[in-house]
């Protein structure tokens, strides 16, 4: 039987049809990142003071600093209370002057907002302050907990009904709950929304850079999942762009989801990955398939390569149980996805932590999109030239160790804070692309979904922690700097395990995937071994 590898050689490894859908399906992540306008950009300490227009009943001509004077107490700095006022009562605006208020409660008819960066915000329309602020910090979580679900639900779901399905529908979940989250009349209702836009969002992440990949190449496989970030880089950027002119966030929320109704139009032309067609069987569409590509790319397939390709006999493999049995590989995914959750810490605690490092948030979040782009290009030379072992050892060493010199470097210091916290997030950005890669490149075609979503998993359970991490600063600022740090620098030691996969065909069974980390002399004599073992049979 022809491997797929043999099979791309002959009708293109990276043709006119690998860019094609390259371009396809990288293009939705510069849109996804826009689905965090909504938690990201949020003033969670805005200037405010209790409603109390309940004065103007006994005396509709008083100033807004009367009112204010007569109905809200006053801090110990000498400002307005901000989460307190007093009660009301059904007095004449006289006996009110004379005798004044003493007793007060907490805001009883909702806020007053004044100051704002934006126009609205959900802290502002769902009253995310004072005993309800904490509310802020559990929007982010939930929508990190959709992309966890994602991940989980749609992961194997791709292994059982293909890429294809599995990169669809979850475009079409990002629309409709896109558009249902700016219309969300209660909090509780934005929250259901944003849970199942982030299963969308896990769920495409996923399986669109899995998709690509699969179709392409040895020698350009490392475009796969570097072009993909490269997208959510500049998504980045085009997002603190799009807040700086919509600074209403319902607004944003129809905005984000024009793009995304395109999108989910295309994306069923989309075709299968004939890597899972042969893996399950369906050997006739598959070649159906192969011969559509070579016309694309102008190429021509073979009559006998076409022979080759014949039904291949279903692994037995047990998917995940042959995970954990297997202690080669049970090794390299501890290890992959060990890495994979840290990174997602430590990114998501820097992203979402924008607004406090003292610098402009519509500059920081440019800077955090743009200053990725050259980075993202560089890894796809640099995963060639010293391979995925090095690149991956090397941006999570160095990703953590800048994370850990903010401890040294004074918070007054914005600039320099500012800039750490940069070259930290593009390292563990940069390492993401390359957890995308490798996982793909250590586990074979019957589980390698499998073993993508479980990483994924890990991944976003990083992302899902990083809200409730950035909370510990209460007790001190440094306490999750500390922690997201450490385990970044830890997983990158760790990250000698793996072996080297550069310039190595993707694994189609488990044999080859346990392979990956013998030396070629191991490789060439294991294959001597099993042609002299099919010669003594002829």
């Amino acid at each position: 039987m022809a491997d797929f590898g043999e099979i791309l050689r002959n009708i293109g490894e990276f043709g006119l049809f690998q860019k094609t859908i390259l371009f396809a399906l990288c293009f939705p992540n510069l849109i996804l990142p826009f689905h965090f306008a909504s938690v990201i950009f949020t003033q969670s300490d805005p200037e405010r003071h209790c409603n109390t227009d309940w004065i103007l009943k006994a005396a509709p001509n008083l100033t807004a600093e009367e009112q204010l004077n007569l109905t809200l107490p006053r801090e110990e700095d000498g400002s307005f209370s901000r989460c307190q006022m007093f009660v009301p009562v059904d007095w004449d605006i006289h006996t009110i002057r004379e005798y004044g208020l003493n007793e007060t409660t907490r805001c009883m008819n909702g806020w007053v907002y004044g100051s704002m960066l934006y126009e609205s915000t959900i802290v502002t329309d769902f009253d995310l302050v004072c005993d309800q602020a904490h509310l802020l910090g559990v929007a982010q979580t939930v929508l990190m907990a959709g992309i966890l679900a994602g991940c989980l639900l749609l992961g194997p779901f791709a292994e059982s009904f293909g890429r294809k399905r599995a990169a669809q529908i979850p475009v079409v979940l990002m629309v409709v709950f896109t558009v249902t989250t700016g219309l969300s009349p209660t909090y509780s209702l934005y929250l259901v929304s944003q849970f199942v836009v982030g299963i969308g969002y896990g769920g495409y992440r996923l399986n669109g850079v899995i998709l690509s990949t699969e179709w392409i190449g040895v020698s350009k496989r490392s475009w796969g999942a570097c072009i993909t970030q490269l997208c959510a880089a500049i998504g980045q950027a085009i997002l603190g762009g799009m807040i700086y002119f919509i600074r209403d966030w319902r607004l944003a929320q129809m905005v984000t989801a024009a793009p995304i109704a395109v999108i989910a139009f295309y994306i069923w032309f989309i075709p299968e990955s004939a890597r899972w067609l042969l893996d399950r069987g369906r050997t006739e569409e598959a070649k159906e398939l192969i011969i559509k590509v070579a016309a694309i790319n102008k190429r021509k397939v073979s009559d006998s390569l076409l022979e080759k390709i014949v039904i291949k006999e279903t692994e037995q493999t047990g998917g995940i149980l042959y995970l954990i049995q297997s202690p080669v590989l049970r090794k390299y995914f501890l290890t992959i996805i060990l890495a994979w959750f840290s990174l997602n810490v430590t990114y998501f605690c820097l992203s979402l932590n924008v607004g406090n490092f003292g610098l402009d948030i519509f500059l920081t979040q440019a800077l955090f999109g743009l200053s990725e782009v050259p980075a993202h290009i560089i890894c796809i030379w640099l995963l060639e030239a010293v391979g995925r072992k090095v690149s991956l050892m090397s941006t999570l060493l160095m990703g953590g160790l800048l994370c850990m010199l903010i401890l040294a470097v004074p918070q007054s210091n914005a600039i320099a804070v500012t800039a750490l916290a940069i070259g930290g997030r593009i390292l563990t950005n940069w390492a993401g692309s390359i957890c995308n890669l490798y996982v793909q490149e250590l586990f074979p075609t019957s589980f390698r979904q499998t073993a993508s979503g479980l990483g994924s998993i890990a991944s976003r359970v990083g992302g899902l922690l990083s809200p409730l991490l950035n909370m510990l600063a209460v007790y001190h600022w440094s306490i999750p700097i500390v922690v997201y740090s450490s385990l970044t620098i830890l997983s990158g030691a760790l990250c000698f395990l793996l072996p080297e996969t550069r310039r190595t065909e993707l694994p189609d069974s488990t044999r080859e995937a346990e392979g990956n980390g013998k030396t070629q002399q191991n490789r060439q004599n294991d294959s001597n071994e099993d042609l002299q073992n099919k010669s003594t049979k002829l």
